[in-house]
């Protein structure tokens, strides 16, 4: 196992514990800091493993991380349908 998929498993074992703590706000600050941490790490998996490798990663990622990619999914589906600005 390579440097980087050990460090990628740290990460979800740290994403996973993260969750498991009560927070009031709804655990937005550790998500950020998640995706600071996995958008990096990401690339050096994919560099280091090849890109399919890379997508097993990213589709681990984004089942952890869920509720921001909804959110920006959403946004995207709310830019893409506005009309022109009058």
């Amino acid at each position: 196992m390579t440097i980087s998929l050990m460090l990628a498993c740290v990460w979800a074992i740290l994403a996973n514990v993260i969750a498991m703590f009560p927070s009031k706000r709804a655990h937005w600050p550790a998500a950020y800091g998640l995706i600071a941490l996995g958008v990096p790490l990401l690339g050096y998996v994919t560099y280091e493993n090849g890109p399919w490798i890379g997508l097993i990663v990213f589709a681990a990622g984004v089942s952890i991380l869920r509720w921001p990619v909804i959110y920006l999914g959403r946004w995207i589906k709310g830019a893409m349908t506005k009309g022109p600005a009058e």
